[in-house]
């Protein structure tokens, strides 16, 4: 009886969605999509971010109406997330302090024996530690209200953070966001992990001239693939970025245990160089050399992570989420404060240095701010959205030199060099935000 009333369920949730005109690879792809994306958000929005229940699943079905349908039991003693939908491909995701929050798979379980060592928290000035004396009262009241005018307009603005001349000269936030709250920052991931690997240039490690050195690559056209081809984006390799069940980015984070390990079966469609081709897989292969070439364990990458990384840029709210083979999730799972992210920034602007630290070297800032060498999108460097590079400028009415972080639900860390200035916005946006026009009010305001 229990496998007939599955059935039915199956055959009815298929006829609704195929109805609605999508594919059936999307109806079909759908369920496990969907629990996964809902266990591994939830958990994380909970137990990284500490927000609500109810806000956590606000947050998560703007992404699709489906997601309204799944059936959620959280576990706070064990600190677990359980979804499925209409009963099918149930899903459950776990929070481990300091590694964060991952969907389980079964005979992946070393991360629960882990440890991880908490970040130090400084009560010394801004970069290095926490404390922010430095506020400008005019530029505070601008951001309190461009912050207000954003939620007003239902762009749910959670932080909003203005570096100025090395100074955090004012900081606004709202939705249950504070100074201290880590907040995901899904492809600014990608700006941190390409730095990674600038860090192991800067150590002697490798060459931006290196391949990767996977062994499946070795014997055929993905052999030519160098390092600077995948932080471009030009390595040649077909990776969907859709989005939708189905799609390769979906299915290589909501449903596979190992996100490098999916990406790395893509197969090449241009020569290396010639295409740029924005993908998620690509990140997740660069978080794999980082893997790979610091030790090839979760413990040893956590610990070169903390030594190289996450304290001499003095990360102190901040988790870097790895998948089930232990590889931190290059394209997506980072979660920050709006501090923490603003000196990633400030490093960037600092050409390689932070707190007496120097992460990579200052040639290295150089080339990651070039265009890249391809014959379609040229204004993408090593993981950093240029406003230079292609016939216009991605944000007109910011300076030439602007570079920045960005991703989904409009998540952005802005690098402007002649303007000494870097500008985090944090929050939870479906759709577009008035990025172009809320920069340059802000460098205005400064001026």
């Amino acid at each position: 009886m229990k496998k007939l009333i599955l059935t039915i369920i199956i055959v009815i949730t298929i006829a609704v969605f195929a109805s609605s005109g999508l594919s059936l690879r999307y109806v079909m792809s759908a369920p496990a999509v969907g629990t996964g994306i809902g266990a591994k958000l939830l958990c994380s929005a909970r137990y990284v971010s500490g927000f609500s229940e109810q806000q956590a699943f606000e947050d998560l079905i703007q992404y699709s109406p489906i997601l309204e349908y799944l059936r959620v039991a959280y576990d706070d003693e064990q600190r677990t997330v359980r979804a499925s939908l209409f009963g099918l491909s149930p899903s459950t995701a776990s929070y481990v302090p300091g590694i964060g929050c991952y969907n389980d798979y079964r005979g992946y379980d070393q991360r629960q024996a882990l440890e991880a060592r908490s970040l130090p928290v400084f009560t010394s000035r801004w970069p290095h530690g926490n404390r922010v004396d430095s506020i400008n009262p005019s530029i505070q009241r601008q951001l309190d209200t461009l912050v207000a005018l954003d939620n007003a307009e239902g762009l749910n603005t959670r932080a909003m953070l203005v570096v100025h001349n090395g100074q955090i000269v004012a900081e606004s936030y709202a939705q249950g966001a504070a100074p201290d709250t880590p907040l995901l920052g899904w492809s600014m991931a990608k700006s941190l992990t390409a730095v990674m690997i600038g860090n192991l240039e800067h150590r002697g490690l490798l060459t931006v001239d290196d391949t990767p050195g996977f062994h499946a690559w070795a014997n055929d056209d993905r052999a030519a693939i160098q390092l600077s081809h995948m932080l471009t984006m030009t390595d040649g390799l077909d990776f969907s970025e859709q989005y939708d069940p189905g799609d390769d980015a979906t299915a290589m984070l909501f449903t596979e245990p190992s996100a490098s390990a999916y990406a790395m079966r893509s197969a090449a469609i241009h020569p290396p160089g010639a295409y740029n081709n924005y993908s998620s897989g690509t990140a997740n292969l660069l978080a794999r050399v980082v893997f790979d070439r610091t030790g090839g364990s979760l413990d040893a990458s956590l610990e070169d992570f903390r030594r190289h990384i996450a304290v001499p840029l003095s990360l102190q709210h901040s988790v870097f989420e790895p998948d089930a083979s232990g590889v931190f999730v290059g394209s997506s799972y980072l979660y920050a404060s709006a501090r923490d992210w603003a000196r990633l920034g400030q490093m960037m602007l600092n050409r390689g240095v932070l707190n007496g630290h120097r992460i990579v070297g200052e040639d290295w800032v150089k080339r990651s701010v070039q265009p890249n060498d391809s014959t379609n999108s040229r204004a993408y460097g090593y993981q950093w959205w240029l406003n230079d590079g292609d016939e216009r400028r991605r944000w007109p009415d910011l300076p030439a030199d602007a570079y920045a972080a960005m991703g989904n639900r409009q998540q952005l860390v802005m690098v402007v060099p002649s303007a000494d200035t870097v500008i985090v916005r944090l929050g939870w946006t479906s759709g577009g935000y008035p990025t172009n026009q809320r920069m340059a009010d802000i460098l205005q305001a400064l001026n």
